[in-house]
């Protein structure tokens, strides 16, 4: 019996406008008010993903930067995972040398040490969503959203390891080219045994601890439940999100998803765009009479 779901953001649970949209809101409050557990899983840090719930009106404990922090519907932590900093600096070394743009996402939130680079990330990753929306506006659109969000910017990465109060839970980096311009640094990158790498979109790389993974994640917060993980749904469409749909006992793959999701899921839904997370909800909730 179905007893916890969890769905990634990114190309799952939000739509074309980076938003929740109504319908998958509604699926959401319909499975919690049937009492089913429900709990965001995103490679977003906390402070980029709760304005997104909160506009939704939707309450939840998250899954933050790939499972590297799990936080409860009140904003307690649960777990945490972060990069040793001695490894999170060989990292930057590594990523400077490449001359490839990238982020460092902490205990004190997203940073980035070059705000125009940021945007146009952002914009080309509006552009790939929605391919009628010209490059031009969507800089205009992504300035706007980075206008809207909490963003740190900082002179030098090196500030941040050297700073004994905040933690590196994930390190992101960005190629215009895709995979293919990141696979030199992914190589190096997994040479170290206590990182994983993971990606969220065709064109960047995500750096983690080992231990921080969706899946992990998930199935520690199941166990705090006493919820077996046959009873667990999880939804996502990139590779980021495998582990947990390996996991779970029901999973979903977007239909936007990769090939690899597609896999190894065991459902198919519609596109993020086409509220596809939400009728999966709905889909399951309909086989239970509820």
């Amino acid at each position: 019996m179905l007893q916890l779901i969890a769905s990634d953001m990114d190309g799952t649970m939000l739509n074309d406008h980076m938003v929740i949209s109504d319908y998958n809101v509604a699926a959401i409050k319909h499975a919690q008010e049937k009492g089913i557990h429900f709990i965001v899983s995103t490679g977003r840090a906390f402070k980029e993903v709760k304005p997104l719930l909160d506009q939704a009106g939707v309450s939840c404990p998250l899954i933050t930067m790939n499972g590297a922090l799990v936080i409860d519907e009140n904003g307690k932590t649960l777990s945490s995972a972060p990069i040793p900093d001695q490894l999170a600096q060989k990292i930057i070394i590594l990523l400077k040398k490449a001359g490839l743009y990238f982020e460092v996402i902490t205990s004190q939130g997203v940073c980035s040490d070059d705000k125009a680079a940021r945007i146009e990330n952002f914009a080309e990753l509006l552009s790939s969503i929605d391919a009628t929306t010209p490059f031009k506006l969507a800089v205009s659109l992504a300035s706007a959203r980075m206008e809207l969000m909490d963003i740190n910017y900082v002179d030098d990465y090196y500030e941040l390891v050297n700073d004994p109060h905040i933690q590196i839970f994930k390190i992101v980096a960005f190629s215009p080219h895709g995979q293919a311009g990141l696979e030199k640094v992914r190589q190096e990158i997994s040479k170290y045994d206590s990182l994983v790498i993971t990606s969220s979109g065709s064109g960047n790389i995500e750096v983690n601890h080992i231990k921080a993974q969706k899946g992990l994640a998930l199935q520690s917060y199941a166990d705090r439940l006493n919820i077996p993980m046959d009873n667990v749904m999880s939804m996502g469409d990139n590779n980021n999100d495998l582990s947990m749909i390996k996991i779970a006992g029901i999973s979903y793959a977007m239909e936007n998803a990769t090939k690899e999701i597609k896999m190894a899921a065991n459902h198919l839904t519609s596109k993020n765009t086409d509220n596809g997370a939400g009728k999966a909800i709905e889909e399951q909730l309909t086989q239970l009479g509820l």
